[in-house]
């Protein structure tokens, strides 16, 4: 059964007017016949092109494409009044099958303070709660940042606040979400999952260093996970540090395969059996 890549930014192909295509033609030779085109830009002003991308890739060859929309945490400045009437606007077409990546990001020091992403973040869930369609999860916390972010953050835990503001603003709607990239831990990975969200890993599941990823993505269910390759970010193993691509989620599927004890094959069944369940409209 063919992949999904449940989450790739693929407005930032752009190098040459071939770009874009040429990387989907590369993925749907790969197996990868369905990509959840993320749909943030670069703010909100250009949050509407994953969607335009959707809806004019298509062809033989190709993979099928539906888009997000959302503000990431990052620009939560910009989550105008109007910001947030287009982001209604753009989330009721229906190609557009979720609301993000949204969330909280207390990692780099000209992040937007705590209050300001967390109001952000409450807006978007009342809005997707509104138009009855999944939250992809953006969550990075002040672990590891710099000195400067840990200053500004001070002890803010981004995982903390984050499942508060789920559990109060988006868990008595009774809908799903999906953790996008997670990295979290695998108490996490369980909160996560009693809130109702499924676990999509990246390309980060194949660094050697990511055990704590690694014994989370062990732990879940097998009918709450999915593959992803937040592309052109994060490519796993072998190509770590070069630009990453749909095509390159079958290593981060592999690698997934592979932790759970199961074949390839039947880790491409069970990611695409639940994405299409998450996403009705895609079956």
């Amino acid at each position: 059964m063919p992949l999904i890549d449940s989450h790739a930014h693929l407005d930032f192909y752009m190098e040459t007017p071939q770009d874009r295509d040429e990387v989907l033609r590369r993925a749907y030779a790969a197996g990868v016949h369905t990509i959840l085109a993320i749909g943030i830009g670069e703010g909100p002003a250009t949050m509407h092109q994953a969607l335009e991308i959707a809806r004019s890739a298509t062809g033989a060859g190709l993979p099928a494409l539906y888009a997000s929309v959302g503000i990431h945490p990052q620009e939560a400045v910009q989550a105008t009044a109007e910001a947030l009437t287009e982001l209604t606007r753009l989330a009721a077409d229906s190609r557009c099958i979720a609301i993000g990546e949204i969330g909280l990001d207390y990692y780099h020091v000209d992040n937007p303070e705590p209050a300001v992403q967390q109001q952000a973040f409450v807006a978007q869930m009342k809005i997707a709660a509104e138009v009855q369609k999944p939250i992809l999860i953006h969550c990075r916390t002040s672990e590891l940042a710099t000195p400067e972010a840990k200053s500004k953050f001070g002890s803010a835990d981004a995982w903390e606040d984050l499942l508060a503001l789920i559990a109060t603003h988006w868990t008595p709607h009774h809908l799903a979400g999906v953790m996008h990239c997670f990295s979290g831990t695998v108490d996490q990975g369980r909160r996560s999952l009693d809130a109702g969200f499924y676990l999509s890993f990246a390309g980060n599941l194949t660094y050697p260093k990511s055990q704590t990823i690694r014994d989370a993505a062990v732990m879940a269910p097998s009918d709450r996970i999915l593959v992803e390759t937040d592309a052109p970010f994060l490519a796993p193993i072998p190509h770590r540090g070069q630009r990453n691509e749909p095509a390159l989620v079958v290593h981060t599927a592999g690698t997934l395969a592979a932790l759970r004890g199961i074949s390839i094959e039947e880790l491409e069944t069970v990611t695409t059996e639940n994405f299409h369940r998450l996403f009705p409209a895609t079956a």
